[in-house]
């Protein structure tokens, strides 16, 4: 790991004086009782020389995955393998940038008041500028080295073994589009065509520029820094072709102009200097959660040169005064989030205020904080309700297939159990219930379940052994890192809660595991020789991905925002359990993250700034891709599906990411009685997470339909219990 990592590491903690939140969990072997094997039904593809953990989850995994064609989405550029396609026919690295009026919409949905579409998709095949050189052909070789969090290089060589290479690091924002050029003539092509290519005046000593029109009429910049110093006197060819002087070292940076001279000035005064990689550092104090990207640079003139990048609409939103002062006029459309800006300068701050670090295991609202003693009519109904699923086999339902389904289950009973415990007020009652879930816990600390959890040597990371026998959707594909954040939370928030009511069982064995999970998914060091730094959670996006090592043309993408939100929950209660500051202070800043980002993208309030304006009515984005969203689910479009797998599993946090605006706009829209959807009418466990979710924003009517006479216990979901949900409801003021 580089410099730049363990120089901003301490950055932003010795600024605020809070609690770091990247102290290392751990960095030790994993548990004895989980095997290991070197031979992962994914090979690394175009990796070499690399035995650090890589990153299965992050923006640039088209580089090593199928085809290696898909595109790597910068924000706001997106890059793609060339590999002879388009117009040009080039083997370059292809460069994208889509406006609005080339998006696809999907149909309008009648059923949806305000006729939204359905979905949205930005082309993949446009290749607006293309980096290439005319020595690469069709023995053309892409590898991918410096595997970073925020950051990959994609390496083109003329053919394997080849010392001739151009090398594009690939970071997250990027400014501009860099190349390094060894030993190669320049090829700068478009699949668009260029209408037109001017020289214009150099911006500094040692750079040359050239202004280029497209055929659709956007701008575009190019840059040229050799380093030899000599004018390379770039010339237009054909309307695909600016070709470079032969046997060429040196940079060409690529930028589009969405604006006049004003921003072309802009971009001049840091032409020459690029972003290789980055950093994240943290700190939580008292309410207040800080955080920092620190970007590390080079090129020409490295230390007198501003480093320019774009920052997101949730970043924009939360930065400090310093880091807002650095903001420019200029914006350009990413694919999926709105408008990106670019800021001038190597690091920024952002801050979120008003964190929930008083939120524990009883409900919670933004109004009441913690609600820990329920009014004695509540109590009672509880206790009258816990015993028909105290009494249900935990054994036999956390006894699967599925880590994802088991997980669930011993959530559940834990709730269930901590309900009855604390909430309840009758530890003697939850007590046979308690031993049952540690029992049926330790079926997979042993590792016994249906498929055990194997080390993955070859990406490194635990996972499931179940598509070992060849079918890669086993358990929504947990052996190809699908999800690891969905499937290890109920794990986590799980042990939270036993080791909350029973601290002997905090014994070495059991704590081990459990980091070991929070390690796979929500790594905090950037050095651990086992597993990569936060897997699932992206700093920079502010949300996780949820697709592993599957090729996909669209991206990563993410379903439920509410589980993601649960995993940054349980890794706070983990934390506040076994006493770790740094992991409670990490899991409070992520659900801080979250409520902004999940504002911004996919929780779409009718004043929404980000997604387009025909978009906005669904009230959520379904599945967010980094090309596209698909008001859908992966498993069907029944609304209640489509909107309730962004509530579940009902929890503490859910108050907190769910403003109450949002949901009673949803709920007006899509679920109250005269809606397309009326929740009365819904069949099944979703009934009882949308009148769950009804609490937040009317208590007293969630809490008669969970108190009523005639309950029916198949409205409660696999992951859920009445008895939690009528001590959510009454905690939030639903019991009269």
């Amino acid at each position: 790991m580089s410099t730049t990592w363990s120089v901003v590491q301490n950055s932003v903690t010795q600024m605020s004086g809070g609690q770091d939140i990247f102290v290392p969990l751990a960095t030790g072997a994993v548990p004895q009782t989980i095997s290991v094997r070197n031979d992962h039904p994914v090979p690394k593809k175009g990796i070499e020389n690399v035995t650090t953990p890589i990153e299965t989850n992050k923006f640039y995994s088209g580089l090593f995955l199928g085809s290696q064609t898909n595109t790597t989405f910068t924000h706001p550029y997106g890059l793609a393998w060339a590999k002879g396609s388009g117009n040009a026919q080039s083997y370059g690295m292809a460069i994208a940038h889509n406006e609005a009026n080339v998006i696809a919409n999907g149909p309008t949905n009648a059923n949806i008041p305000g006729n939204p579409i359905q979905y949205y998709v930005n082309p993949i095949a446009i290749q607006h500028m293309i980096l290439s050189a005319t020595e690469l052909g069709s023995s053309t070789v892409l590898t991918a080295e410096n595997l970073l969090p925020f950051s990959a290089d994609a390496v083109l060589k003329p053919s394997s073994g080849s010392s001739q290479r151009i090398t594009i690091p690939m970071v997250q924002g990027m400014g501009f589009v860099t190349g390094m050029y060894t030993n190669l003539q320049p090829a700068i092509q478009s699949s668009v065509f260029f209408s037109k290519i001017v020289t214009a005046a150099s911006p500094r000593i040692g750079i040359w520029k050239y202004r280029a029109t497209l055929a659709d009429g956007t701008q575009w910049l190019v840059y040229a820094i050799p380093q030899d110093g000599k004018d390379p006197d770039f010339r237009l060819e054909s309307n695909t072709n600016l070709r470079g002087p032969s046997g060429w070292s040196g940079t060409v940076q690529i930028t589009k102009n969405p604006g006049g001279d004003s921003e072309e000035k802009l971009f001049d005064g840091s032409a020459g200097v690029f972003a290789l990689e980055a950093a994240v550092s943290g700190s939580v104090q008292d309410r207040t959660g800080t955080y920092s990207l620190a970007f590390a640079k080079a090129g020409n003139k490295v230390q007198d040169t501003p480093l320019m990048m774009y920052a997101m609409p949730h970043h924009v939103e939360s930065f400090d005064d310093t880091t807002k002062a650095r903001m420019t006029s200029i914006k350009l459309r990413t694919t999926t989030k709105g408008n990106a800006t670019a800021v001038v300068g190597e690091t920024w701050n952002m801050v979120e205020p008003d964190l929930p670090t008083a939120m524990g295991f009883a409900p919670w609202s933004t109004t009441a904080g913690s609600v820990d003693n329920l009014s004695a009519q509540a109590k009672k109904i509880i206790l009258q309700v816990a015993p028909t699923e105290l009494n249900q086999s935990v054994d036999q339902q956390s006894n699967l297939n599925s880590m994802y389904y088991s997980g669930k289950a011993l959530s559940k009973f834990a709730t269930l159990v901590y309900t009855v415990d604390k909430l309840g007020g009758n530890p003697s009652l939850a007590a046979p219930a308690l031993q049952n879930l540690k029992n049926a816990f330790a079926r997979f600390i042993d590792n016994k379940q249906q498929f055990p959890l194997v080390y993955d040597n070859v990406w490194k990371g635990v996972v499931s052994s179940a598509s070992y026998g060849g079918d890669s959707g086993a358990d929504f594909g947990n052996t190809y890192y699908n999800d690891h954040h969905f499937h290890y939370g109920y794990f986590i928030h799980a042990a939270a809660i036993i080791g909350e009511l029973d601290p002997t069982w905090l014994t070495t064995g059991n704590k081990e595991w459990i980091n070991m999970l929070v390690r796979d998914a929500g790594n905090s060091a950037a050095n651990d020789p086992y597993f990569p730094f936060s897997r699932a959670f992206d700093w920079f996006h502010g949300h996780s991905w949820a697709k592993g090592l599957f090729e996909s043309f669209d991206g990563k993408d993410e379903e439920s925002t509410s589980e993601d939100t649960m995993f940054a929950y349980a890794l706070k209660m983990w934390g506040k359990t076994i006493g770790d500051k740094s992991m409670e202070g990490r899991g409070n800043l992520m659900l801080g993250i979250l409520r902004r980002s999940l504002h911004n993208y996919f929780l779409m309030e009718n004043d929404n700034k980000n997604q387009p304006s025909n978009f906005i009515a669904n009230k959520v984005t379904g599945i967010l891709f980094e090309n596209k969203v698909d008001h859908t689910t992966y498993f069907g479009n029944n609304l209640e599906y489509i909107q309730g797998i962004h509530m579940l599993p009902l929890m503490p946090s859910s108050a907190f990411v769910r403003r109450e605006n949002f949901v009673r706009e949803e709920w007006n829209s899509l679920f109250a009685s005269t809606a397309p959807a009326p929740a009365s009418s819904v069949t099944g466990g979703w009934k009882g997470v949308l009148y769950a979710n009804l609490a937040l924003i009317d208590p007293g009517s969630a809490w008669d339909f969970f108190v009523q006479s005639n309950f029916d216990y198949s409205w409660i979901d696999g992951g859920a219990s009445r008895t939690w949900y009528l001590a959510y409801v009454a905690g939030l003021g639903g019991c009269p």
